[in-house]
């Protein structure tokens, strides 16, 4: 973990976050903290039906304003131009996301269209924004995305097929609620996939070139915790300690990754949601395995600290033998929680791999890979490995 005298770097974490069990019943006084008058609650229609929606309107009393539940998984820009056309209508002064990663990304583009008008696609790229925008609370009813406390939206053109970037520091959102009870609900498999979506987001922020020491302590913590919580909460749904204790995992791995960035598995991981409409945890950790053995000889360092966090006995072996213990845990890991291990048990078709590595390539978090990738080939071969 050592760093030499170069070191430098900047660290944003301006959330405000409140966790404990039933500790939703505090949305409606945090939107009062922000000045809110007129709260719109942005979900689905899975969280409207499982109730849950219901907890937050409640909870903001004469605050609330109504509902969109409209969200869908990779959410498009213009499902966020709608959105925000309704928000408009219903004078929304602040939002309250409940729901997934795609759930609060559309809250974070409505965000904008609120203050600054136009189309969301009009905000493409990174740091295009210059102030504040709406005041956002997110109530996360999975523990994966970390979506909760960082700077990027990834929302999805429709009609180029292709995951798009919106990104600032004042995209951040100013609260996050962690309530384990929230999460109970969540079925197996996706409890299993949106928690590898975390453990993928921590060893990236391990191993990007722009990790630094404030980002190692929370991601490795979020590796130790996500090792030894999400199996129990695969297994015993109900297990509110389990739950309460992955969604401060996800959370901090947001931290971790919101700072030092996301790398090739993420690339990948958009790419194959963008062609194949895989759910981006699912991707991540069918692909996490294998871009770590792609980048072994470059961080073997970095892996054996994967090992360390995962529990892993490596006394006695170099870097490297340790490296590859923490592939073979990873592997271990989502084989215990039951997901699948190749592409082609999620219906990624093999004549469209090279399709999807040119996409990858292509994809702004590349470029955080500690080995660098110079061509959509060396890509292409991990997928086949994948496949």
């Amino acid at each position: 973990m050592s760093y030499d005298q170069d070191l430098a770097f900047q660290y944003t974490n301006p959330t405000k976050i409140i966790f404990g069990e039933n500790s939703v019943r505090e949305t409606g006084l945090e939107v009062d903290a922000l000045g809110g008058t007129r709260a719109l609650v942005v979900t689905d229609e899975g969280i409207v039906k499982a109730g849950l929606a219901a907890r937050v309107e409640e909870a903001l009393g004469r605050r609330y304003a109504g509902t969109y539940d409209r969200c869908v998984q990779d959410s498009g820009f213009h499902l966020v131009d709608e959105a925000a056309a309704f928000a408009r209508e219903k004078e929304a002064d602040i939002l309250v996301s409940v729901g997934g990663g795609s759930v609060i990304d559309t809250a974070k583009g409505m965000a904008i269209l609120l203050k600054e008008g136009g189309k969301l696609a009009d905000y493409k790229g990174m740091q295009v924004l210059s102030r504040p925008q709406t005041p956002h609370v997110v109530v996360p009813t999975t523990a994966g995305t970390g979506s909760e406390v960082t700077w990027a939206a990834v929302i999805k053109d429709w009609d180029l097929n292709i995951k798009e970037l919106v990104a600032s520091y004042y995209l951040i959102p100013d609260r996050a609620i962690l309530d384990p009870v929230l999460t109970a609900g969540l079925p197996a498999p996706l409890t299993a996939a949106t928690g590898m979506d975390a453990f993928t987001h921590a060893v990236e922020a391990i191993h990007s070139i722009e990790r630094q020491p404030i980002t190692d302590g929370m991601a490795l913590q979020a590796i130790k915790m996500i090792a030894r919580f999400l199996p129990v909460c695969v297994e015993e749904g109900d297990n509110l300690t389990a739950r309460g204790q992955q969604q401060i995992a996800a959370t901090m791995a947001g931290i971790a990754f919101g700072n030092a960035q996301v790398c090739l598995a993420h690339s990948i991981a958009h790419a194959l949601g963008a062609l194949f409409g895989v759910p981006h945890g699912l991707a991540n950790s069918i692909i996490l395995p294998h871009v770590m053995r792609f980048n072994l000889e470059e961080c073997p360092d970095r892996y054996a600290l994967v090992a360390e966090a995962m529990g892993i006995d490596t006394r006695g072996e170099d870097e490297l033998s340790a490296g590859k213990a923490a592939i073979e845990a990873v592997t271990a890991l989502t084989e215990r929680i039951k997901l699948p291990q190749k592409l082609r048990e999620v219906k990624v078709p093999e004549e469209e791999l090279a399709k999807a590595a040119e996409l990858a390539l292509e994809d702004g978090d590349i470029i955080f890979n500690p080995r660098p990738v110079m061509d959509a080939e060396e890509v292409l071969n991990i997928l086949k490995e994948a496949w």
